[in-house]
């Protein structure tokens, strides 16, 4: 079954990451359905409209998947949104609204394929975290909070779920040339607050870790060696070098410590 070419579900697939991953995985003669909160078109992969905070836009794209193929072999749980601020001064509706689609959606996504999958007793979710998840950033607490809490969500169902011979794994990208800095929620600096001056330069340094990140292609070339693999990691790490030993280095380190070396690297 490794071997053979799969039907794959990739949420996020309009831009980013998740396009590549799509269209990567197309061309690797996959069969790829890739959804989008509004209807595009591809030439590579069929798109499907899905908005993950509606849970019957998702049973209905699941659905569409299914009756069209009689079966779903791997599911890229990659659709989220990015959300910068100082936590004092986020709306909560942003919050919650940031969690309803990269923690609560990606629930959903599980929710809808898991019977199938049951059902055919073989599949593969795969759920786009971040290195984020593994560190309290700055400015990007409510970021880091819930990729964190899918990484340790994805942990909880793979034992729930490992009896029906379900395989699931995390894998947490680094920063990667995308136009997420577009698309992210920005918390707006309000006039005289204490954090503006800190705010602005942590954001100024976020940006410029996108702009210098990797090619998105090595996330897609990653997702197909993991499909490939009879026997998946529970986590995996994408990106440069020191963004992924800054993980390790958050282990092997006193708390203190590694909180210096973050104030440090983000002048706070």
């Amino acid at each position: 079954m490794e071997s053979q070419k799969k039907v794959i579900l990739v949420t996020g697939a309009s831009s980013g990451i998740g396009l590549a991953i799509a269209e990567y995985l197309a061309q690797n003669g996959h069969r790829v359905y890739g959804t989008s909160r509004s209807v595009k078109t591809n030439p590579l992969f069929t798109f499907l409209e899905m908005d993950v905070r509606d849970e019957s836009s998702v049973k209905t794209a699941v659905q569409t998947v299914i009756e069209r193929e009689n079966r779903i072999d791997v599911v890229v749980n990659n659709a989220g949104v990015g959300i910068t601020g100082p936590l004092e001064e986020t709306p909560l509706a942003e919050a919650k609204n940031h969690f309803d689609t990269n923690f609560f959606g990606a629930i959903s996504v599980m929710q809808a394929v898991l019977p199938q999958l049951r059902k055919q007793q073989s599949g593969l979710i795969i759920n786009v975290t971040s290195i984020a998840g593994y560190m309290g950033l700055p400015f990007r607490g409510i970021y880091s909070a819930g990729k964190a809490a899918l990484e340790v969500l994805t942990e909880a169902v793979r034992l729930e779920t490992a009896q029906f011979n379900i395989k699931i794994c995390n894998v947490a990208p680094g920063d990667f040339a995308t136009n997420i800095a577009d698309r992210r929620y920005h918390a707006p600096v309000i006039e005289n607050s204490a954090y503006a001056k800190t705010y602005g330069a942590t954001l100024n340094e976020i940006n410029s870790h996108v702009h210098s990140g990797s090619d998105p292609i090595e996330m897609a070339q990653a997702i197909e060696k993991i499909i490939n693999t009879p026997e998946p990691k529970i986590h995996y790490k994408v990106g440069l070098f020191m963004q992924k030993f800054s993980i390790v280095l958050k282990r092997i380190l006193p708390d203190l410590t590694y909180e210096k070396m973050l104030r440090r690297h983000f002048k706070l």
